[in-house]
């Protein structure tokens, strides 16, 4: 992978005529040492966030050793870029073959489910296995996500006690409970209040847990959604977990995918026309800006331009809200922002978009033709942080607050119960 110090050494170098992705290595080293510092259990990376082989054997290389994966070509990845790590097959719907191939192919042992139906599969594919890790997936109730994930899996809280009960008479290893809270979480409190719903299924079904997996959800930083201190996170699990009706041994495990690596990646798109407010960009909505398109994300954004001397600079000046358009002929492709650019935006010009490391080139596609990216590693940091690690503050309007998080990185050594 090509490097360079910042984005702008390459539009200076060159006019890239499809999208770049920007890698920073240095940013998911830090944030992967920060959750296991920080963090009192195991930490699973989401591979679905970002499985780029880069990601991977960064965060491998960084001592997260764990991944959450959905699929077996997830997992095919994490073996090829992060051998010897282990994986949990965590998606709670899986196909037969595919459960099989992950525990005879891959020696996974850990499997997601949330009906007595998916623990039979699973049960029958391994051949009844008795060395399986079964996590019960509970459906909970939880506010402050941006984006919930409350609708499509886990079990009812009337019917988890029986579920539980099944899975802890189907394994001699490990039985647990996992949730999630949903997508960029903004209030930290939901992790405690969903720890007391798996809490209370436990007591009803009168099991304990050897793992409680409190998911994903942790949040990054945009223009607009300036979440609490990731130390705040922290401190609601560690009291939820206090408060469970666990054992000693139990063991605590996260799947943080967003947290890990937002920051990371940031995308260079070329503007290929001007309509008032409106611009043409050449990556979209089936590309890299599914988020900017169907949650409509505010992403943060900075206007560089290579001038005809081969020189090139970011511009600035007063800023202006910008929609933008994706490449393909459909209508959907489009972001509404608003994205604060300087109102000198012209053809040619490129607009680098931040905080693009998770859900960016994970959701990309080759509807229309598009979507061919580039990738190439920069050493700068990211346009904001949660770690302390951004290079400015991100432009907004003068309504809004400024968009950089800094956190203490110092919170004592990791914990595990087991």
């Amino acid at each position: 992978m090509h490097r360079y110090h910042t984005p702008l050494d390459l539009v200076r170098e060159r006019s890239p005529e499809r999208p770049v992705a920007f890698a920073r290595p240095d940013a998911v080293a830090l944030a992967a040492r920060w959750f296991q510092d920080n963090f009192k259990g195991d930490v699973f990376y989401a591979v679905k966030a970002n499985p780029s082989p880069w990601v991977l054997e960064t965060l491998a290389a960084n001592g997260v050793r764990s991944f959450d994966v959905a699929s077996v070509p997830e997992i095919e990845l994490v073996a090829k870029h992060a051998p010897g790590a282990r994986m949990a097959f965590m998606h709670p719907v899986k196909s037969r073959r595919s459960i099989s191939t992950a525990y005879f192919d891959h020696g996974v042992r850990t499997f997601a489910l949330d009906t007595h139906e998916e623990l039979a599969k699973i049960l029958d594919a391994t051949g009844h296995a008795k060395d399986l890790n079964l996590m019960v997936r509970l459906g909970v109730a939880a506010e402050g996500a941006a984006y919930s994930l409350s609708g499509k899996f886990g079990v009812d809280a009337h019917e988890a006690p029986d579920l539980l009960l099944a899975a802890r008479r189907a394994t001699q290893e490990l039985m647990g409970v996992s949730f999630h809270v949903g997508s960029q979480c903004m209030r930290p409190t939901a992790y405690q209040a969903a720890m007391s719903q798996a809490s209370r299924a436990l007591v009803r079904a009168g099991v304990f847990a050897d793992v409680v997996d409190v998911g994903g959800g942790f949040p990054s930083v945009y223009p607009g959604m300036v979440p609490p201190a990731l130390a705040d996170y922290m401190d609601s699990i560690d009291r939820g977990f206090a408060e469970m009706m666990v054992h000693e041994t139990t063991e605590l495990w996260c799947e943080p995918g967003r947290a890990l690596v937002a920051e990371a990646s940031s995308v260079l798109t070329a503007v290929e026309l001007r309509k008032g407010d409106a611009l043409y960009l050449n990556d979209g909505s089936y590309g890299s800006l599914f988020d900017a398109t169907h949650t409509k994300w505010p992403f943060p954004v900075k206007l560089l331009r290579r001038e005809a001397d081969g020189s090139a600079r970011e511009v600035e000046g007063p800023l202006k809200p910008y929609r933008f358009y994706g490449p393909t002929c459909d209508s959907l492709d489009h972001m509404p922002g608003p994205f604060w650019l300087p109102e000198d935006v012209r053809e040619g010009d490129f607009v680098e978009i931040g905080m693009l490391g998770a859900y960016g080139v994970a959701m990309n596609t080759r509807f229309n033709g598009f979507g061919d990216t580039e990738t190439v590693a920069v050493d700068d940091p990211p346009m904001a942080s949660m770690y302390g690690l951004a290079r400015r503050s991100i432009p907004v309007p003068r309504t809004e607050t400024h968009n950089v998080v800094k956190l203490s990185r110092a919170r004592g050594k990791k914990r595990r119960r087991r």
